[in-house]
């Protein structure tokens, strides 16, 4: 295998492994375990608002670092030392999960925040890395690469841990909930393991800036992020893209962090919903090489707006769906177009930046993904909570207060509709040639 091929196929096995934080705790075991086991004996629509919370607060954190982060990063050649560091704290957050005990809903939601930064904070130097190990032509098809090879190497381990979770007595374990918290530490070592291919074979593009003391380069990198702000004034097309980048990509993230949850809190069984999210990630890997080259051949502005069509079409369908057949048609068309709509997105912003400051840049585009996923889910619990207030009788019974529970869910999930419409609106105004011209301005000043 050449250095190049060997170079991509590192970088995408962070995302083969970094991608079972992703299934197996975001998306699928934690909203389950918080809410049937960390948060038992919690009201359903009030679990869903401290689950929210947990996200926005660990997205915030996250979006005030990334910039500065990104720029030391660029200044010092650190975006692999970055990468490590918000990794492993990750996995060792991750694997921290299996010590929480029964009712810990705030302890679990700490953990979990931090385990989110690690995942997140990593993301932003693994994305910076892309534009070093690919070039114009097939930067679409590298990035859909990475996102397959995590929707089938989370997937795979996801398989796994479902697998523990049905049958633990097969495993060695006692019941389902230690299968859960064995999981947790599964995806520890999944994690950890396969970031190891990403420090040896990616290179990492070194300047002078390294022989200098750590002092220097975060000073130079404080700096670089300021005369980045005084200079962003010509990057116009930069700034429209992140808005609606921001927009759009809040609705997928937010469909991703909360629909196990929406699915159990409109009365669906945990094993139907897990078993959606086994079909996402298995359709996800052919569809997001599919949707590579379909930005290659028929154009990515066309095919990202698709994918915005399709996500609008699946909330709405969402909104009203009552039995589970619809939720794993629905868990098919979400494969069909996630992984598409987040590679196409971040090969797209390498069009529109220097390379030189991939990391600084990467930074401000995870910095509005993650202010992006403060508003998502925040909107969603507050929504749900505002409307079991409006619907909610003087003196309900049971059965209301169930029935009301539903609707008000179904509310918080519709209310996402706001974010893809606002995005789409906002993304007909990016300029891709107008975006390299302002580039070439600043790389003058």
């Amino acid at each position: 295998m050449d250095k190049k091929k060997k170079a991509i196929l590192g970088w995408a096995l962070y995302d083969w492994g970094n991608s079972a934080f992703a299934t197996t705790v975001m998306a699928g075991f934690f909203p389950i375990f918080f809410k049937q086991y960390w948060s038992h004996g919690v009201d359903v629509n009030m679990s869903t608002a401290q689950l929210g919370l947990g996200n926005s607060l660990a997205s915030l954190l996250v979006a005030l670092m990334a910039p500065i982060l990104g720029a030391i990063a660029d200044k010092g050649g650190a975006r692999k030392k970055l990468l490590i560091v918000f990794a492993y704290l990750g996995v060792l957050m991750t694997a921290a999960l299996f010590t929480i005990q029964k009712g810990q809903w705030a302890l679990a939601i700490f953990v979990y925040a931090m385990g989110l930064i690690g995942f997140a904070g990593a993301n932003i130097f693994y994305d910076s890395l892309l534009p070093g190990i690919s070039n114009k032509k097939n930067i679409d098809w590298v990035s859909a690469f990475g996102f397959s090879m995590g929707y089938l190497g989370g997937g795979i381990l996801f398989l796994v841990n479902v697998l523990m979770t049905l049958m633990p007595d097969k495993f060695g374990l006692p019941d389902a909930g230690m299968a859960v918290r064995v999981s947790f530490v599964s995806v520890a070592a999944w994690w950890g393991f396969f970031t190891i291919f990403t420090i040896l074979w990616v290179p990492e593009d070194r300047d002078s800036v390294q022989s200098k003391k750590a002092l220097d380069i975060i000073a130079e990198g404080f700096r670089q992020f300021f005369g980045t702000l005084r200079k962003i004034r010509h990057l116009k097309t930069v700034l429209i893209f992140l808005l609606a980048y921001w927009f759009y990509i809040d609705g997928v993230d937010t469909i991703i962090k909360m629909a196990v949850d929406y699915g159990m809190s409109i009365g669906f069984q945990s094993n139907d919903l897990i078993k959606a999210l086994l079909i996402t990630q298995f359709v996800g890997f052919p569809a997001a090489l599919v949707f590579g080259k379909l930005g290659q051949k028929w154009g990515v502005r066309k095919s990202i707006y698709l994918a915005i069509g399709i996500y609008i079409c699946v909330t709405i369908w969402g909104t009203m769906m009552s039995e589970k057949h619809e939720f794993y048609i629905l868990a098919i068309v979400i494969g069909l177009v996630q992984g598409g709509i987040q590679a196409l997105s971040r090969s797209y912003y390498s069009r529109l930046i220097p390379k030189n400051k991939a990391a600084e840049f990467y930074g401000f585009y995870n910095m509005l993904g993650k202010f992006a996923a403060i508003l998502g889910p925040m909107l969603m619990g507050v929504v749900g909570l505002l409307a079991r207030r409006l619907l909610m009788p003087s003196s309900p019974t049971p059965e209301q207060i169930v029935a009301v529970g539903q609707m008000a869910s179904r509310w918080g999930i519709g209310s996402i509709l706001l974010l893809f419409i606002t995005g789409a609106a906002l993304f007909y105004f990016v300029d891709e040639e107008k975006g390299r011209a302002e580039i070439a301005v600043l790389a003058e000043e």
